[in-house]
This record gives structure tokens, C-alpha cells and sequence, in this order.
């Protein structure tokens, strides 16, 4: 009797009354009704994102074209024309807000982590960052153009790279610490008692190891500064001309061009926008996707 009950058919038998059991439990229909509502409010919320995309694709795919990117933009009521100056001006004002942000923003980080501690500076210089990150870039907008405008008495790419830059600093410089503080500190015990002094342990271990954080940092802040209208509005403005590397100058870039030709009244010049945007939406996008991978592959090892 003992051996039939035993037998591998009657306690596999038994499982499936279990299982049986389990498949009509409360907990188990509550649990599976919670992860059906975790999907279908996902893809709530992802719809905005895909239609968006959509949109884009369809309204502004129809004017990709190698004229696109090497044409200047046309006049009111014309036909033809590019973006190739707005892209031209996008970067060159990225790259200046990058020579201005990004050695800030990374020595502000090494002080927080190797040296600031937990000292009223620190404190005071990371709560100003942690501030700084939800503040309206508008505000920026403003501080440039009183800051450069007003000084120099024209609107110039020079101003809008230092909008972009005060809207990078604390970004970069709030990843780049969290990047630094998780090098393990046997590294950096190793590295003192191997005699290196602080400053070489911070050159030479330290920030090695921390690149990719300190670089997915800096991505995500070059992906915010690209998609940003207002601050560019106070500074730098627009130019119907290429960028002939004077800073002082004013400077075209995509996101005041689509701000400009999306309340055109010609139509053709409203489809420049829709490709602009396209662009735009595609360089962030990308920034922020490599971002991603160089985050993930540190883990990966």
C-alpha cells in the first residue's frame, strides 16, 4: 500500500493536483491579473512614444535626401532647400557647450567623490546640482543672454553654448560622481599603499575605471542639450547662412528651426520641420541608446 503511494505515477499525479490547486488560488489570479494590468498600462504609456515616432516617420521620411543635409534652408514661400546649416549650428553649439560644461562638470564630480565628503561644501555643491537639473532651461536662456548677449551686444553661438553648458553642468557632474564613488576602494587602497600619491590614484585608477559612467553621463547630458528651444531663443537665435567660425555670430540650430517653420503658413516649409524634428528625435535617440550599452557592459563583465 505504502509502495503505491510512493510510486513515481501517484506522487506525480499529486503534483498536478497541486498544481491544479495553485492555478485557482486567489493569490495566483490576483497575481496574474496584476501583471496583465503591468503590460497593457506599459503599453499605455509607451503609445505616446511609438506615435510620436510614427508621425515623424511618416510627415518627415518623404523629405530625407542628400539635399536635405547639404542645402541651406529656404526663404519664405520657396521650394527647395535643407537643413544642413541648422544641423551644421546644432553641433558646433553642443561642442561649445561641451568645452565648457564638461571640465567643470567633472572636476566639480572628482572633488564630491575623492575629496568633498560629506563637508558643507560638498553638501552645498550637490544639493545646487541636484537644483540645477530640475530648473527650466528657459532660466539659462536667460542667465546667457544677460551673462554674453548683453556683454558682447549681440546674439552669438557663443551664447548658446553657454546656455547649453550651464544646462549639462550638473548633469555630467552628478553622474560622473555617482560613476567615481562606485570604483571599489580596494583599488584605491591598492593604489596608496603602492605609494601613488592622491591626485596620481585619481589619474591614473580611478578614472579609468569610471569612463564609461562618466561617458553614459555626458551622452545623456549632450541628448538634453540638443532637444532644447528656449535657451537658444535668448542666445544664439538663427542664421539663414552657414557657420563661417565666427562664434560671435548668430548661429542656426534644429530645434529654433522647427520652432520657426512649424507655425509657417507654407506648407513646404512645414515639412522641413517635420524632417528637422526627424533628425533631431534620431540623434537623441541614438546618444541615448549608446549611452545605454556603455552603461550596461561594465555590469556585463
Amino acid at each position: 500500500m505504502s509502495d503505491a503511494v510512493g510510486s513515481p505515477d501517484a506522487l506525480q499525479s499529486q503534483r498536478g493536483k497541486q498544481l491544479q490547486f495553485s492555478l485557482g488560488n486567489s493569490r495566483t489570479l490576483i497575481n496574474r491579473g496584476l501583471t496583465l494590468l503591468a503590460f497593457v498600462l506599459s503599453g499605455i504609456a509607451l503609445f505616446p512614444l511609438f506615435s510620436v515616432l510614427y508621425m515623424l516617420i511618416v510627415r518627415g521620411g518623404s523629405m530625407l535626401s542628400l539635399d536635405l543635409f547639404r542645402e541651406l534652408v529656404p526663404g519664405a514661400g520657396m521650394d527647395g532647400g535643407g537643413i544642413g546649416n541648422a544641423i551644421l549650428g546644432t553641433i558646433v553649439v553642443v561642442l561649445l557647450a561641451s568645452g565648457f560644461s564638461l571640465p567643470l562638470g567633472l572636476l566639480a564630480a572628482i572633488y564630491l567623490a575623492e575629496y568633498g565628503g560629506d563637508g558643507k561644501l560638498a553638501v552645498g555643491v550637490r544639493f545646487a546640482g541636484k537644483v540645477l537639473t530640475g530648473m527650466p532651461s528657459i532660466l539659462a536662456g536667460v542667465f546667457a543672454y544677460a551673462a554674453v548677449v548683453v556683454t558682447t551686444g549681440s546674439f552669438s553661438a557663443l551664447a548658446g553654448g553657454v546656455a547649453m553648458g550651464v544646462l549639462m553642468v550638473p548633469t555630467v557632474m552628478l553622474t560622473a560622481e555617482q560613476a567615481l564613488r562606485s570604483v571599489p576602494s580596494k583599488m584605491k587602497m591598492a593604489a596608496l599603499g603602492m605609494g601613488a600619491t592622491r591626485a596620481q590614484m585619481v589619474l591614473r585608477v580611478v578614472l579609468p575605471t569610471a569612463a564609461p559612467g562618466i561617458l553614459t553621463g555626458v551622452m545623456l547630458a549632450l541628448a538634453r542639450a540638443m532637444g532644447e528651444t528656449a535657451p537658444l531663443l535668448f542666445t544664439a537665435l538663427f542664421s539663414d547662412y552657414w557657420f563661417e567660425g565666427n562664434i560671435k555670430a548668430p548661429i542656426a540650430s534644429l530645434a529654433v528651426l522647427i520652432y520657426n517653420f512649424s507655425g509657417s503658413p507654407f506648407e513646404h516649409l512645414v515639412k522641413l520641420a517635420w524632417a528637422a524634428s526627424l533628425v533631431l528625435v534620431t540623434l537623441v535617440l541614438v546618444l541615448n541608446v549608446v549611452a545605454q550599452i556603455v552603461l550596461k557592459r561594465p555590469q556585463e563583465h
